[in-house]
């Protein structure tokens, strides 16, 4: 039987999940040597900053046959030189053994459908040194290093040329 795949925009109740996935990033960022802090925020803090009048970030859920495995939590910038939007990847997740399965894929195409209603001209991130397995995984997307912070890259994903 095929896994029903869905990509979706998360909303107010789904706050406590994001909270979930946000603890499992930074398990996974510390197995990265990519964060080495603590989670401040919580439920509440989610619900304002996301889900208030004015949001200051958004996120996609992947559910595959209902159960959320994933998500992708971005923010839109501005150029002002450039006269272009475009879209930073903050956090980027497929659960565990969830993962090498297409699941990252499906976010980043839904993500990058966001991208085009926005009329932004590309997605940006960046990654830890470390995960030269995502590194692999961006590249194969099409997205191409724009500049590296010593070690760390800094992704680009142009939505055309």
């Amino acid at each position: 039987m095929e896994n029903r795949v869905n990509v979706r925009k998360a909303n107010k109740q789904d706050s406590g999940k994001l909270l979930e996935l946000i603890g499992y990033k930074a398990e996974f960022d510390r197995s990265m040597k990519g964060f080495n802090g603590e989670i401040s925020t919580n439920k509440g803090k989610i619900e304002r900053t996301l889900f208030g009048d004015v949001p200051f970030a958004h996120a996609l859920l992947l559910e595959v046959d209902g159960n959320v495995l994933g998500f992708a939590l971005f923010h839109y910038r501005y150029s002002s030189f450039r006269g272009e939007p475009s879209i930073w990847l903050d956090d980027l997740l497929v659960v565990g053994r969830h993962r090498s399965k297409g699941y990252g894929a499906e976010l980043m195409h839904a993500l990058k459908i966001e991208a085009g209603k926005s009329l932004a001209s590309h997605i940006s991130w960046t990654a830890s040194p470390y995960n030269t397995k995502a590194h692999n995984f961006y590249k194969k997307l099409g997205a191409e290093v724009e500049r590296m912070d010593g070690q760390r890259p800094y992704f680009r994903w142009a939505m055309y040329d």
